[in-house]
């Protein structure tokens, strides 16, 4: 009983009106949803030249590190892992060869760029100007962020589940329903709804599990065993180089990777924490703790051999179902550290599926979709009647599924919010914060 009553102390499981199981529950289905990264990662930077099994090794550590600094200091569950797009950026922009557009640069270089700017990003944390940050953003862009990744997500999911595919003339297009991919995700997402719609506990986490088990006749899903040894770390480990960071000139690099960390962080906790009902009179309580477990897990991330580390969009399907506090994560962070010894598992529900040229992620296609549309709700409280209020939040809403990045969203929404303010003579009615903050996001363009 005693340690039942140490975690209900530490996590405040009955003030938030939950329990144990419902937060095991919670960071069970984060991790489901999210497992992914643990190959996408891998498969990313190794174009980078770096180790496949190292990153991916690195991946689960700094995950499940960052994962437990989250839960403990902010007492919220909302995971991190390596971002995806900041490992686009760190392989394709900074390591990639000149010839393609890349700069060149040596993969351990451009970690030590992400030290760098994971050390700034701690040095303002401890100076707790989040939390002022977090409030300053005004109320329409913080319910457009909401529902803008709520739109990212769910856009992602279809294109996991090979529900809408490219089309070079249009962009995208409806893709083959008739193939055992898009079969799969619409056999999932019909499981999941039924069993939401029904108020079944656990709804997502077992659609994912009942999509799993009917991806192995389907020959979408394989059986690789359960059980292996971790790969060896050693590749990646501390080769991070800070002073080859400085001397290449990587300040423009370094401010790059920093502006996409705090604003994926702050987009992020802003939208899942405004689904979870975490904001309370426009302020999300404890931000400074949750920025400084992801400028912490950052710098640990990439001292192990992984890219950015941010806080996961995923972690608004654990908290449908029912997660609300810190200990979430601790479930969450134990699977990215089971999945070092059973990655076969992992990779058979997060793992990828060739389809048309790309790889997909059916089996879990059908929980990114539904946790889209709970995401959905946040738009009925948006000014639509207001003009310098609506356009920002339409832009950002719009923008994220459309770039597929939530930084850029952000981005178009501070931007248009500052300016018509200004111009329609109401400057006072956003924080300086807010012009600070769309001065630095133009200057972002310029050196991008």
């Amino acid at each position: 009983m005693g340690i039942f009553q140490g975690v209900d102390r530490l996590f405040r499981l009955r003030e938030n009106g939950t329990t144990p199981g419902r937060e095991a529950l919670g960071g069970t289905t984060t991790f489901m949803t999210m497992s992914y990264i643990i190959f996408v990662q891998p498969a990313i930077l190794s174009k980078a030249g770096m180790d496949y099994g190292a990153v991916m090794t690195a991946t689960c550590l700094a995950s499940a590190l960052a994962t437990v600094l989250t839960g403990l200091l902010a007492r919220y569950p909302i995971a991190q892992a390596p971002a995806m797009g900041h490992n686009f950026f760190f392989a394709y922009t900074v390591c990639g060869a000149a010839a393609a557009g890349g700069l060149g640069h040596p993969w351990p270089v451009a970690l030590g760029a992400v030290v760098l700017s994971g050390l700034i990003f701690v040095v303002l944390s401890l100076l707790g100007i989040w939390g002022k940050l977090v409030a300053a953003v005004p109320d329409a862009l913080k319910y457009a962020i909401a529902v803008g990744i709520g739109l990212l997500i769910a856009f992602i999911g279809l294109q996991y589940g090979g529900l809408v595919v490219a089309n070079p003339g249009a962009l995208v297009q409806l893709g083959d329903l008739s193939s055992r991919p898009a079969l799969l995700a619409l056999a999932g997402l019909a499981l999941t709804a039924v069993l939401m719609a029904l108020r079944v506990p656990g709804a997502v986490l077992l659609g994912i599990i009942g999509t799993t088990i009917l991806g192995l006749p389907l020959g979408v899903v394989k059986y690789q065993g359960l059980v292996s040894s971790p790969p060896s770390l050693a590749p990646t480990l501390l080769q991070a180089d800070i002073l080859g960071a400085l001397k290449t000139g990587l300040i423009s690099v370094v401010f790059v990777f920093f502006l996409l960390d705090v604003f994926d962080a702050v987009g992020t906790l802003i939208g899942v924490g405004g689904q979870a009902g975490f904001i309370k009179d426009g302020k999300l309580p404890r931000a400074d703790q949750a920025m400084m477990a992801d400028a912490l897990g950052t710098v640990g991330g990439a001292l192990l051999g992984t890219s950015t580390v941010s806080s996961y969009v995923e972690s608004a399907a654990g908290i449908a179902q029912g997660a609300r506090t810190g200990l979430a994560n601790m479930f969450t962070a134990f699977l990215f550290l089971a999945a070092l010894f059973f990655s076969p598992a992992a990779r058979m529900i997060g793992g990828a599926y060739p389809y048309q040229g790309r790889d997909i992620h059916p089996v879990i296609a059908p929980a990114l979709i539904v946790v889209g549309c709970f995401m959905m709700k946040c738009v009925t409280s948006i000014r639509w009647d207001d003009f310098t209020e609506a356009l920002p939040a339409f832009l950002a809403v719009t923008m994220m599924p459309l770039t597929l990045n939530i930084t850029e969203g952000i981005s178009v929404g501070f931007i248009s919010y500052a300016l018509l303010k200004l111009v329609s003579g109401r400057g006072r009615e956003a924080h300086a914060v807010v012009y600070v903050i769309s001065a630095l996001f133009v200057l972002r363009y310029f050196l991008a």
